[in-house]
């Protein structure tokens, strides 16, 4: 792990920690070239999705083969073990509870003033596209953390895009299946990332179109995403490489920490973990730890882990915990935890991360699958502007307000001076129209 001391960084080695992941995504070069397979699949349907299955995951799929069978469905429920089943069950639960308890109230109204009455209506988008990745490995917790937020919020129409599994003939992870399954969710298609991405904005003839797509992924597949959007499709900013950054101080214990700073470097080439601290006697025990657990790890993650706790990441040494905050608000993680004396403390300083794991007793492993908060959140500093995906992800606030007569009578000149001064006259005529009617 690489030690830095963030007094003695220049701007230059600030922008390299915080560019993390974001400079691949927006790279010009491979946003042209997803631009060419966005507008194949705009131009050509199933067929450029077909082609980008045959070219980027090697598998040939037939005409009309795109959406997963009931046949595939039923498979996978007799090859999914049992103890794999449950823990999905399990997951679903407690994310289901989350987002129920942060969507209980649908509707409110206040009276902010007498005969004066707004609020909001919260509904559904009209349709919703999740991604799902399989590159590196089977994911069907991430469908569990996205597809049960729109399930909660009550998207009508809901479809999810797969990349097939490496080096098979087609097949969809059928741990993904299950997933699905349980959560009720049927259309589910088979497509490679960037392609799989344009088809859920566009429409073909086998994947609908929808109004919102999102889900985790490589550069490609979030740069994919950013090149639908020019075309009105929303999506959600920016679901890119793991990162995760742990601020502590010497109360912690060096061998869960280095435990937990592999948990996200272990992703890709492309993580970043990052320690953060004012104890450097810490960063010594814990560099000890790592060397022994980094060698448990099989090949490609731990060539992952050196990358994300090397160039990509490492320590950081503070003055105080302070100053630790400080870092840790510019850094905007995607996964953070406090392991401090006073947790509390630390916490109300922190403005921006994706998730906050108060104590080594929560690690972001209990939290990326089951605990129930979100773990698809915003990589690349996007913590600074928004937060992760759960059902409010997928509703939409529709405002409401009723005046009586008395309120109307009461502010409309205001409503009128302005109109008159922007120079609206049927705004202005509208407002009086009452008046002489009454």
């Amino acid at each position: 792990m690489r030690v830095l001391e963030w007094a003695a960084l220049d701007d230059a080695a600030r922008e390299q920690l915080l560019g993390r992941g974001v400079t691949a995504i927006f790279d010009p070069q491979l946003r042209k070239s997803i631009e060419l397979i966005v507008e194949d699949v705009r131009d050509n349907g199933d067929a450029a999705v077909i082609r980008a299955l045959a070219r980027f995951d090697g598998c040939d799929v037939a005409a009309g083969g795109l959406q997963v069978t009931d046949g595939e469905f039923a498979a996978a429920r007799e090859s999914v073990s049992a103890p794999v089943q449950e823990a999905i069950a399990e997951a679903i639960a407690n994310v289901r509870a989350f987002n129920e308890h942060l969507t209980r109230e649908r509707e409110w109204r206040v009276e902010i003033q007498p005969g004066l009455t707004v609020g909001e209506k919260s509904t559904a988008v009209a349709s919703a596209g999740l991604f799902i990745p399989s590159g590196k490995g089977s994911f069907p917790s991430v469908l569990v953390q996205i597809g049960t937020p729109a399930v909660v919020a009550g998207v009508p129409q809901i479809a999810v895009v797969v990349p097939p599994l490496p080096g098979g003939g087609g097949e969809v992870d059928p741990a993904v299946l299950c997933a699905a399954d349980q959560l009720g969710i049927k259309q589910l298609f088979r497509a490679n990332g960037p392609a799989g991405i344009a088809a859920l904005a566009f429409g073909t003839e086998s994947i609908p179109k929808v109004r919102k797509v999102l889900g985790p992924g490589s550069p490609p597949v979030q740069a994919a995403q950013i090149a639908c959007q020019q075309y009105g499709c929303h999506t959600q900013m920016l679901l890119g490489p793991s990162e995760s950054l742990i601020l502590a101080d010497d109360s912690a214990d060096p061998r869960l920490l280095a435990a937990d700073l592999l948990n996200e470097a272990e992703h890709g080439p492309d993580s970043a973990s990052v320690l953060v601290t004012d104890s450097e006697p810490l960063i010594e025990a814990t560099q000890r730890q790592l060397a022994a657990q980094i060698t448990e790890l099989p090949q490609p993650r731990r060539a992952y882990a050196y990358a994300a706790l090397g160039e990509n990441g490492g320590a950081i040494v503070v003055a105080d915990l302070s100053e630790a905050a400080l870092v840790t608000n510019w850094y905007g993680p995607e996964h953070m935890q406090i392991v401090a004396r006073d947790e509390e403390a630390v916490l109300a300083m922190i403005d921006h991360a994706g998730e906050i794991l108060l104590g080594q007793q929560t690690p972001i492993a209990l939290a990326n699958y089951v605990i129930g908060v979100p773990a698809a959140l915003p990589t690349g500093g996007f913590a600074r502007v928004t937060g992760g995906v759960t059902a409010e992800t997928f509703l939409k606030k529709i405002s409401l307000a009723k005046s009586d007569a008395d309120a109307l009578e009461r502010i409309s000149p205001a409503a009128e001076a302005l109109a008159d001064h922007e120079g609206f006259p049927a705004h202005a005529a509208a407002l009086r129209a009452r008046k002489s009617a009454s």
